[in-house]
């Protein structure tokens, strides 16, 4: 059996296990990356990518590759609830509600405020091979699909791998500092030990790609379409563009059908044909419908019941709320789907598991060089897991929330059949009464706007342990429903974006750190000091450190005013923010030992004086 040495093993090549790879070959971490299928996925399940992992891609020049193929934000700025796209019924073909969501329309000038990115579409399927381009272009030859892993062991001081080639059962031995566990929490969770815990099985969901013209009765500009029958309660599902041309010329797309106790299949009835599971966190796969029972339902919900269409691909899944009981094993790291399985709603499920990604490669790199001791690693699980229990339980609340929403008004598929026609007919009344009852409607729906406006939850969550310094000062106010986001440098957050100038160059805050730059120390335009301290630090601890003077007079001009309003420290305070662009520490003023004060917080950041393994 030959035999691999490697710092890092990476298991799964997915969205979650390719970032890893980018961003660990971007921060110079040797690795190598199995996955067990031939390829990357066929399905196109996740495809929203919130505002704050595209700031991650575009830190590391990912973004202009996958905006070339994504839908922009402006193609998806709605949600929408319908009866049908057509039909010769008075309830048919009628839009029930529309809200703006994801950072469109309106919301869209707040969202370009707080990033230098903003969200975009593209399904998994069309993320993937980018994502594998560029991580065989940065590792050659060490990125293996069609590998399975077929046993492993934590041997204390090192991690024994046994990798089978599935195509000729061949075995190789890969011996590892660290794993990364991002294959979905199907092989190295249960082979630990490490258990998934909370909602196991919530909704059964049946998700159908297909193709079909449909640019006669399409309404432009919805990130997601839902569909509410006025007479069958039983097709109650949502539909989705998927490119890969986008709005009313759309090819492709998808249909979920959320699927009444009676029709769900049981568990382990699997139809599997070797795709991958459902969008989310997808649970063990049930007996799929046939074919023509799957056009003829597709039909049905659009009211185009002679419309011409082409199935690509069907799978049923298990809508779940699930988090590992611990995100590090001795060696072993848990992301993605391994670590956190959540409901589709509010689209978290592929973000968090890129941000888990983002979070633990740079920590993995100073480990490796020797610049933090092994227990740096333990604040990976100290900050990533709280955000990963967090985001599922958001996302439960806001997929119950949505279907009391449509229970309360009384055109949720809980509607009896006989009611649904009369309950319809009701709302779309032009009546006096009618118009009331749309009015409280509206304002129902527009409750759900935790779910489509998250940004506080995308962009707005913190860190308020591990490799952070708290200054104890209180966390910004947040809503209720968080839909508003409030930036702020406080320790945990992440960095403030800001417009800055240099020498005729425009460029954010969040550009002044990353795999090359490692942090950053920001400071008002009277922070000299801490900048020479900085170089002191850098020079003491191997680690580098770029230094930005920002305001009047400085190198770095504020450019629109904004990192003056925002900075929350004086002209010569500091910020000193890590490579993944959270902030680590920052003094609100100057200080009498600025070099001694900068070298005690980024010690404390590395866990300097941690015990190693």
């Amino acid at each position: 059996m030959a035999t691999i040495e490697v710092p890092v093993l990476i298991v799964g090549g997915g969205g979650c296990g390719l970032s890893a790879s980018v961003f660990c070959s971007d921060h110079g971490v040797e690795h190598l990356l199995v996955e067990r299928h031939a390829g990357t996925s066929t399905i196109p399940k996740a495809h929203y990518h919130n505002q704050r992992t595209m700031e991650i891609l575009r830190q590391h020049g990912l973004h202009e590759a996958v905006a070339e193929q994504a839908a922009p934000v402006e193609r998806f700025a709605k949600v929408r609830w319908m009866t049908s796209l057509a039909g010769d019924g008075a309830p048919d073909g009628r839009v029930i509600y529309e809200m703006d969501g994801f950072g469109g329309g309106p919301l869209r000038d707040r969202y370009a405020a707080a990033s230098p990115a903003l969200p975009s579409r593209l399904p998994q399927n069309r993320l993937e091979p980018i994502l594998r381009r560029r991580a065989e272009r940065d590792n050659p030859g060490r990125i293996l699909f069609g590998r399975e892993l077929a046993a492993l062991t934590d041997e204390g001081d090192r991690v024994v791998a046994e990798v089978r080639d599935t195509a000729t059962g061949e075995t190789t031995e890969v011996v590892a500092r660290y794993v990364v566990a991002a294959d979905g929490g199907r092989t190295v969770g249960p082979a630990l030990g490490v258990r998934m815990r909370g909602l196991p099985g919530m909704r059964q969901i049946t998700t159908v790609h297909f193709s079909a013209d449909l640019s006669p009765w399409w309404r432009e500009g919805a990130h997601m379409t839902h569909f509410l029958n006025p007479y069958n309660p039983g097709l109650f599902c949502n539909i989705f563009e998927m490119g890969p041309t986008w709005g009313k010329h759309c090819e492709e797309w998808v249909i979920h059908f959320h699927l009444p106790p009676a029709d769900a299949a049981k568990p382990g009835e699997s139809g599997e044909s070797g795709e991958r599971g459902g969008p989310g966190g997808s649970g063990e796969r049930a007996a799929l419908p046939g074919e023509e029972a799957v056009v003829r339902r597709i039909r049905d919900v659009l009211g185009l019941p002679d419309l011409d269409l082409t199935l690509h691909g069907m799978t049923s899944w298990t809508v779940q709320g699930l988090l590992a009981d611990r995100y590090r094993h001795g060696r072993v790291l848990f992301a993605g789907d391994a670590a956190h399985r959540q409901p589709p709603t509010v689209g978290l499920g592929l973000n968090t598991g890129i941000q888990d990604a983002h979070n633990l490669a740079w920590k993995l790199a100073a480990v490796l060089t020797g610049r933090a001791p092994d227990g740096l690693l333990d604040t990976y699980e100290a900050e990533r897991r709280p955000i990963g229990r967090h985001n599922i339980d958001w996302a439960v609340s806001a997929a119950a929330h949505n279907q009391a929403v449509l229970g309360a008004i009384g055109l949720g598929p809980g509607v009896p059949a006989e009611r649904r026609e009369r309950m319809f007919a009701a709302y779309f009344d032009p009546s006096p009464l009618g118009a009331a009852g749309r009015a409280r409607a509206a304002e129902m729906f527009a409750t759900t706007r935790g779910g489509y406006q998250a940004h506080d939850v995308e962009v707005g969550f913190a860190y308020d342990e591990g490799a952070v310094v708290p200054d104890g000062s209180p966390p910004p106010h947040r809503e209720p429903l968080r839909d508003v986001y409030r930036p702020t440098t406080r320790p945990g957050h992440l960095l403030p974006h800001a417009w800055l100038e240099r020498g005729g160059r425009r460029l954010s805050t969040h550009d002044l750190t990353g795999s090359a730059a490692g942090f950053a120390l920001l400071t008002g335009p009277a922070g000299t000091p801490w900048c020479e301290a900085a170089a002191q630090v850098a020079e003491k601890l191997s680690i580098p450190i770029r230094t930005a003077r920002i305001g009047a007079g400085a190198e770095f001009a504020d450019a629109e005013g904004t990192w003056e309003a925002v900075r929350e420290i004086s002209d010569d305070g500091a910020v000193l923010v890590r490579p993944d662009n959270h902030v680590a520490w920052r003094s609100t003023g100057g200080g009498e030992n600025p070099a001694g004060t900068l070298a005690d917080a980024l010690s404390r950041v590395l866990h300097h004086d941690d015990s190693t393994r």
